[in-house]
């Protein structure tokens, strides 16, 4: 090797799922395009029920499986991780896909710089995303990258890690959700680099009914209340944030040309984001098992999915 010359650092994505066959192979697909060549692919299944895990070894990607009872996504991350070969590790969730073909390329480019501990990328909506939560991406997601972030955050849906520092402090696997943040806070207080990349974009599709997007919020509102003890949610938070993000969304929608069709979605969505919130800090710090199902797994979730009818008619016929 000539001197001075660096090694490519090896590249392994994980992406946690749980019956995600309409988005995934999306994601597989586009992984294969990027401009950063032959990254390591690991899926870790907490359960699927449908075509989520036939579509993965299409794409050849290594499949790891979590039990339900024992999943936290701290915990399913860290097990992906350590059966990972890479010196960079990617985490995408499994409703994600990127922008470009240089996605993977921008979001590993700062660990050049060994102080790098973390990168995380831009995140939009897309025509199936709640208006509310387009919004919301475009408040914590900008458009101008913070190559050495202030402050410790990150989210995990788009987000890269360097492995030597992770085994140092693996992921929270007791946090009902946020082991992003509590992460990204931790090494940052450690003086480790954060960077934001904006050029690392990904569309973030999330198609939640009403109980999942509260019970999102109230997970993340538990977990936050372990991060920082001392913070509080109170009655007149949750009716302030929801006042005032409604009308700044309404503001939004009459300059997007979207009010009369955003009138009822805008509320209902801001209501149930802080509304869970508010439940959540009221909720017991140490949530019951059967609380945690409800909070990871939608009803129906993890019953086998029924087959198509031309393939109960084959069965049928060779039995």
């Amino acid at each position: 090797m000539p001197s001075g010359s660096k090694k490519t650092p090896r590249v392994s994505i994980i992406i946690r799922a749980l019956n995600e066959e309409k988005h995934l192979g999306r994601l597989l697909s586009a992984i294969q395009r990027q401009s950063l060549p032959d990254p390591e692919v690991i899926l870790v299944d907490s359960g699927s029920t449908d075509r989520t895990l036939v579509i993965a070894r299409q794409y050849k990607a290594t499949i790891v499986h979590i039990k339900p009872q024992d999943f936290t996504f701290g915990r399913s991350l860290n097990l992906g991780i350590r059966k990972a070969s890479g010196d960079i590790m990617v985490l995408a969730s499994a409703h994600v896909f990127p922008e470009n073909d240089d996605w993977l390329k921008h979001l590993v480019a700062p660990f050049a710089d060994p102080q790098v501990a973390m990168t995380y990328g831009k995140q939009r909506g897309t025509d199936e995303s709640q208006f509310s939560e387009s919004q919301h991406f475009r408040k914590w997601f900008p458009e101008t990258s913070a190559p050495t972030q202030p402050h410790g955050f990150a989210n995990n849906a788009n987000s890269a890690v360097r492995k030597s520092v992770w085994q140092t402090m693996p992921f929270d696997e007791e946090l009902t959700g946020l082991e992003d943040l509590a992460w990204a806070s931790w090494a940052h207080a450690e003086g480790y680099t954060i960077a934001y990349v904006a050029e690392a974009g990904v569309y973030h599709v999330h198609t939640e009914t009403a109980a999942q997007i509260m019970n999102r919020h109230r997970r993340e509102a538990i977990a936050l209340r372990q991060i920082l003890p001392e913070s509080t949610f109170s009655f007149f938070n949750f009716l302030s944030l929801f006042v005032r993000t409604t009308l700044s969304d309404y503001a939004a929608a009459l300059r997007q040309g979207q009010f009369l069709h955003q009138l009822i979605n805008i509320p209902r969505f801001r209501f149930l984001q802080y509304w869970g919130t508010y439940r959540g800090y009221r909720d017991p710090a140490q949530p019951s098992s059967q609380l945690k199902r409800v909070f990871y797994y939608p009803p129906g979730s993890l019953e086998p999915r029924p087959a198509p009818p031309g393939r109960r008619k084959a069965r049928n016929k060779s039995a």
